[in-house]
């Protein structure tokens, strides 16, 4: 279950990925879930006292997986092999796939069809216990770490081609608030533990700013300004990625 939606019925792009009950990262779930009502961002996404850091970035990439999945999935039919040809995030970020076994070479492919791979290839290593282990005493394995960067810098993605090509439509269906909140949650996480490289951030740079510059005042007791689509203001950098 997703810490932001998991009071909502929205559908999905792929099946959500559920944390069994009664293990140790369910109750780490709910933990999250209750510190993330506190409002504060930077604070939630912390590591609790006496924590594994493993099991901490496992739990929540599974919940990113998840929010990304419900975001996505309700912007599907915007998203085409003929509006998007291209997985892009604006006119100056294209990103072709590779996993590295069954596509070694980067592919151009449209964005549905991008993301099909990406979270297909996200949920086998999610769905994976030797890669993803749920059971106490199972060890996780020495390079997950990278594993984990390797998955969030693929799903920012999602998040940047969804901002890019699709904001238009996400305020039409009334889910900029749900769509914010939950790209502002990830960008604490990984910021918090240097999980996505700064220079993969650059296509939703100048909203990061933004997003960041807000928790700051209001932690400070400062009004924020109101966060409005100049938010999305052009990228700097051009880049192609897989």
């Amino acid at each position: 279950m997703s810490f932001f939606f998991g009071g909502r019925s929205n559908k999905t792009f792929k099946p959500k990925k559920n944390i069994p009950e009664g293990t140790h990262q369910h109750d780490l779930m709910k933990h999250a879930a209750a510190t993330l009502g506190s409002g504060n961002l930077q604070l939630a996404v912390q590591l609790p006292e006496g924590e594994d850091l493993n099991e901490w970035v496992a739990v929540n990439t599974v919940d990113f997986f998840n929010q990304i999945n419900m975001l996505y999935g309700t912007i599907t039919e915007f998203c085409t092999e003929h509006s998007c040809p291209v997985m892009s995030a604006g006119p100056k970020y294209e990103y072709h796939w590779a996993d590295g076994q069954t596509v070694k070479k980067p592919i151009k492919c449209s964005a549905p069809k991008y993301i099909d791979y990406l979270m297909t290839w996200t949920q086998d290593q999610l769905d994976d216990e030797s890669t993803f282990p749920s059971t106490i005493g199972v060890p996780f394995p020495k390079n997950f770490s990278q594993l984990a960067k390797n998955i969030l810098k693929r799903l920012f993605r999602v998040y940047a081609h969804i901002y890019h090509q699709h904001f238009h439509e996400v305020v039409k269906l009334r889910e900029e608030a749900h769509l914010n909140t939950s790209f502002k949650h990830f960008i604490f996480f990984v910021q918090e533990f240097g999980l996505v490289d700064r220079r993969e951030q650059a296509p939703l740079q100048d909203l990061i700013d933004r997003l960041t510059s807000r928790q700051s005042a209001a932690a400070a007791g400062c009004a924020p300004r109101p966060l409005t689509r100049r938010g999305m203001a052009p990228v700097r950098r051009a880049g192609r990625h897989a």
